[in-house]
């Protein structure tokens, strides 16, 4: 079990969906809370030592990955991931108390928020006009402190609560279904497998060849182990040069995990490790359980064959 942290870096500023998601955590919640500016900074604090965790969000489910994460991971420092947390993504219009949705002229928010409650506003605030901030928290903290009864922020309920403002309309996104994926880092330690684990990769080739993926999704395949997610993302040395970023279900100490990652490195220029973990939600494992059973059971009867060698 990896011991509790006592200082958590996490994307600020307050109240963003980060410290929303951060704040689930019992555990995490407990800690000393250090906002940064941006995911540089968090995996910078973690690297000098002066958080025991950082964190980030990875992807998003409409939107996709968050690119400066992982590409921070992939190529910038050497941190394991720890845990992941996914929080539902609901979008709230808020504003000085006493405003009215007919006094709205202007709407302040993240510019990807904004795209993700287009049709809402188009439906409800025809012709206001869209401004963007830096976050979706700090477009409501300028609103807090600035109150202008013809400007409304898009951003979480904690924001509202945190920067003293009154909730216009409630969950305004578009897609209800919207969810964000975050990440603790850590620059040491292989949390215990728990039998729900995801295991995260980074697989880079010797050379662009016809085949390559094919070669690595093969790994997983003959062993029956499921990717959650696979990514490609340019290694910065050349034009058609990529590398591949790739979550897979399972564990380092799951035997068939440990077999596969160990035939994907001896073929492969390098295969970078970023963690194994306790995966988010409560997906069954049968299948999990059922390749490492086929695998040892695989193992018995090969080791018994070659006991009659020579």
């Amino acid at each position: 079990m990896t011991p509790p942290a006592s200082t958590v870096a996490f994307l600020g500023p307050n109240g963003t969906f980060t410290e929303e998601a951060l704040l689930s955590q019992e555990d995490y919640a407990a800690a000393s809370l250090v906002a940064c500016p941006t995911i540089g900074d968090v995996l910078d604090a973690v690297r000098r030592g002066t958080a025991d965790l950082g964190f980030v969000p990875i992807e998003n489910a409409i939107d996709g990955v968050v690119r400066d994460t992982l590409d921070a991971l992939i190529f910038d420092v050497d941190l394991l991931i720890h845990r992941e947390v996914v929080l539902d993504v609901r979008l709230h219009l808020m504003a000085p108390h006493g405003t009215s949705l007919a006094s709205i002229r202007r709407i302040v928010s993240y510019p990807v928020a904004l795209a993700q409650c287009r049709r809402f506003v188009a439906a409800t605030l025809p012709g206001v006009e869209a401004i963007a901030a830096n976050s979706t928290a700090d477009a409501a903290r300028m609103l807090g402190e600035h109150p202008d009864p013809h400007t409304a922020a898009i951003a979480p309920r904690l924001a509202a609560d945190l920067y003293g403002l009154a909730l216009l309309a409630e969950d305004v996104e578009d897609f209800t279904g919207n969810q964000t994926r975050f990440l603790a880092l850590a620059g040491a330690g292989i949390p215990a497998p728990t039998g729900h684990d995801r295991t995260s990769i980074v697989c880079f080739q010797h050379a662009d060849r016809p085949g390559s993926l094919h070669g690595i999704l093969g790994q997983f395949a003959a062993r029956n182990i499921n990717l959650t997610r696979l990514e490609s993302r340019p290694t910065k040395q050349g034009l058609g040069e990529y590398c591949f970023a790739i979550d897979l279900d399972g564990h380092l100490a799951d035997e068939v995990v440990a077999d596969c990652l160990r035939d994907l490195r001896a073929g492969l220029a390098e295969v970078k490790f970023l963690g194994s973990y306790p995966a988010a939600g409560a997906l069954a494992h049968e299948r999990r359980r059922e390749a490492n059973d086929a695998w040892r059971e695989a193992e018995r009867w090969l080791a018994g064959l070659r006991a009659q060698i020579g």
